[in-house]
């Protein structure tokens, strides 16, 4: 005699509700209200300053003056701000089409579980302990035309004065921000690709696919949402590199590498004029926030349903 499964209960399928309510049990909404009072104080309101401080003239000593829609003429008709924003936008394609594969090619080899591959894997973090600060001083030094590796070596093609060069400093710049967060990305597509189930590539083995087959068929869609999460953060992260630069080459030679988080600064605190220097924060952020949200809603990630292997 066989007995049938119980069917689901209908207050199984549905949220718990409290007697005599149309609610649904839940957490409370007071719980975040902590974290949205710190959110606001520390994140809101000096964004509406910063706003507001767009539209002044302000010293950083004296009286702040309104000026009206003047800051944001002077600047978004300055050429060395229009400069850095090109400059802004090449290092942030670049940095994208340079840290994104090989990003993917290494967390993917790093998701294998032979203890070589876990050795390695440490080596490769490595770059992400060490301080913005501390990375640029070494390749200064490193690349320095007369003391630097090429001279060590003896390799005249090392030897050349990558930073002091205008054509090379911001391909040596690019390289080092790729040094700096290609370990982090590696990271998140390590922890992807072990969360994708064995069995998809236990079928695949048995259909006859190789190794290039289930990395296309397999792997890459079920890396989906990491990729939109991976590239969002290099796309976003690179409008806020400014220790790296400011200590590699200040900016220079000339203007060469100056992007608009230093180009901010040094209006700012060098040029002493806090309003157009907050122009150019209001930029960053609302082009932040633009990119932002342009990727998730081209990605449909605001759709994100769960690839994990038995959810």
């Amino acid at each position: 005699m066989t007995v049938a499964a119980p069917s689901e209960s209908p207050a199984r399928s549905r949220p718990d509700r409290r007697p005599g309510t149309g609610r649904a049990q839940g957490p409370s909404v007071w719980m975040s209200a902590p974290a949205l009072a710190l959110f606001g104080l520390f994140a809101v309101v000096p964004l509406v300053g910063v706003l507001v401080l767009s539209f002044m003239s302000w010293d950083g000593l004296g009286d702040p003056a309104w000026t009206g829609t003047d800051n944001w003429g002077r600047t978004l008709s300055d050429p060395v701000t229009l400069n850095a924003m090109r400059l802004t936008a090449v290092v942030t394609i670049v940095s994208w089409l340079f840290q994104a594969p090989v990003s993917l090619l290494l967390g993917v080899f790093m998701a294998g579980r032979q203890r070589y591959r876990a050795v390695l894997s440490v080596l490769y973090f490595l770059p992400l302990l060490f301080s913005a600060a501390a990375v640029a001083i070494a390749f200064r030094a490193l690349l320095d035309p007369n003391f630097g590796l090429g001279p060590a070596l003896g390799v005249p093609w090392l030897a050349q004065d990558w930073i002091g060069n205008p054509d090379l400093a911001l391909w040596v710049v690019l390289f080092v921000i790729g040094w700096c967060f290609v370990p982090f990305h590696s990271l998140l597509y390590q922890g992807g690709v072990r969360q994708i189930p064995v069995s998809l590539y236990e079928a695949a083995l048995l259909d006859g696919a190789g190794r290039v087959q289930q990395f296309f068929h397999i792997t890459l869609p079920q890396l989906k949402y990491t990729i939109i999460t991976s590239s969002t953060l290099m796309i976003v992260g690179s409008l806020t590199y400014f220790d790296l630069i400011f200590v590699l080459t200040g900016g220079g030679p000339g203007n060469a590498t100056r992007i608009l988080p230093l180009d901010m600064y040094l209006t700012g605190f060098r040029s002493y004029d806090m309003g157009r220097a907050s122009v150019i924060a209001v930029i960053l952020v609302v082009v932040g926030l633009a990119v932002s949200l342009a990727l998730n809603r081209l990605s449909g990630a605001h759709r994100m349903e769960s690839q994990m292997e038995g959810v």
